[in-house]
């Protein structure tokens, strides 16, 4: 065996078992919110580069886990890169635009440029290089790139800041402290150590975990924890998570699909320093003759950027209320989350929508089943069967596996 590899698979039996509800949303929940992953509000999104195998001393997978929930990295700076390929169809700019108005963004009535919710699902789609610096729970700044512009967002204390150069626009919140630790506690997976977090949570004995080597991540020497499903059927293949030798820190995460290519999510850093950045990182004027925008009272009830977050549910039972009998079908990572849409119809066929159903039907499959006819819509990770009486199948998971879940569903 070669140094620093260890063929030890972890399960739930090496590492506190979670609740078998929350392993369970934990599993659906985890490649789910990769298509989320610009929506967090005050994250730091990091990806990265590799060199070398440093020569580490050995350890087990359940010691480098432990190491990871140690670490309690709060003060960094760095570059960022990161991409996501879900391989969804090219639509000319309809799939950003979809995201940026499901978000309220710029686009919305009434928005701003400026908006982090707006500006952030950018990030869900191609490959960003931005700037990111933290300096504990009350100090961050993100900073995304663009041709001859940026977009900053802000944390310092009670202020939150939005700044679009391009458009000289600025967003303005204030937070609480009780609403910046429940935001920070429920808001999606948004930085390599939350997406290891989130995908540990779904260890059991379907998954295998072991150390494979070592990796060197923007000059700092790493181990490289893999996740894999033992079953069949799941279109997730592999997550690889390296960690930082030193801190415990995870420096880059990356989820590749059953079905081989290119990742569909590489998040780390080109460049890291745990030095703590300076004070003036964290400050913010509008400048002269910016377009402020001020968070509104109606914003924060509806849980607005600014005010105490409204996220989403916290357990499958929460999750239920907010959709039409929310049900999880299969175990693990053959987990499928199906809900009805209370519409009574699903989408329409080509015959009964003509030009929007001959649309529909042609970014996805037409298939039959004991639940009747249905589409299914697929993208490199995530699969989704809508049928024709209205009901929605979800999961991350193949379209046969979706299709048979689907008619043991009934």
């Amino acid at each position: 065996m070669a140094p620093n590899e260890t063929d030890d698979t972890t399960t739930a039996g090496e590492v506190e078992e979670p609740r078998a509800g929350r392993r369970r949303a934990a599993r659906y929940i985890v490649p789910v919110t990769v298509m989320g992953v610009a929506a967090a509000t005050i994250g730091l999104v990091p990806a990265l580069a590799d060199s070398g195998d440093p020569d580490l001393p050995d350890i087990t997978a359940a010691q480098l886990i432990e190491k990871i929930a140690q670490s309690d990295v709060e003060r960094l700076s760095g570059t960022v890169k990161i991409t996501t390929d879900l391989g969804l169809p090219d639509l000319g700019g309809l799939e950003s635009g979809l995201l940026s108005g499901a978000a309220g963004g710029e686009d919305g009535e009434g928005g701003s440029s400026a908006d982090p919710s707006g500006r952030l699902t950018e990030l869900a789609s191609g490959t960003h290089t931005l700037r990111v610096a933290a300096d504990g729970p009350d100090r961050q700044k993100l900073s995304l790139l663009e041709n001859a512009a940026e977009y900053s967002l802000i944390h310092n204390g009670k202020d939150v800041w939005g700044y679009d150069s391009a458009s000289n626009e600025v967003y303005h919140a204030t937070v609480d402290e009780a609403d910046t630790k429940e935001r920070s506690a429920q808001r999606p997976p948004a930085t390599p150590k939350d997406f290891a977090e989130e995908a540990l949570k779904a260890v059991d004995d379907t998954t295998s975990v072991k150390v494979d080597g070592t990796a060197q991540v923007a000059g700092r020497d790493a181990y490289r924890l893999v996740v894999e499903p033992k079953q069949s059927g799941s279109t997730v293949g592999a997550i690889s998570i390296a960690v930082d030798h030193e801190t415990g820190m995870p420096l880059k995460f990356t989820l590749t699909p059953a079905g081989g290519g290119s990742a569909v999510v590489d998040v780390g850093f080109t460049k890291v320093s745990f030095d703590r950045p300076d004070a003036s990182t964290f400050r913010f004027t509008p400048p002269k003759g910016a377009k402020v925008t001020e968070d509104t009272e109606q914003d924060r009830a509806h849980g607005g950027f600014g005010g105490k977050p409204e996220r989403g549910p916290k357990s499958e039972e929460d999750l239920a209320k907010g959709l039409d009998g929310l049900r999880m079908l299969g175990e693990a990572w053959n987990t499928v989350a199906t809900f009805d849409t209370g519409t009574g119809a699903g989408l329409p066929t080509e015959e009964a929508g003509g030009d929007l159903g001959g649309f529909l039907g042609s970014l996805g499959d037409q298939v039959k089943g004991d639940f009747g006819k249905g589409t299914v819509f697929s993208t490199r990770l995530v699969n989704a069967l809508i049928t024709e009486d209205g009901t929605v199948y979800v999961g991350t998971v193949t379209k046969d596996a979706l299709v048979k879940a689907a008619e043991a569903g009934k």
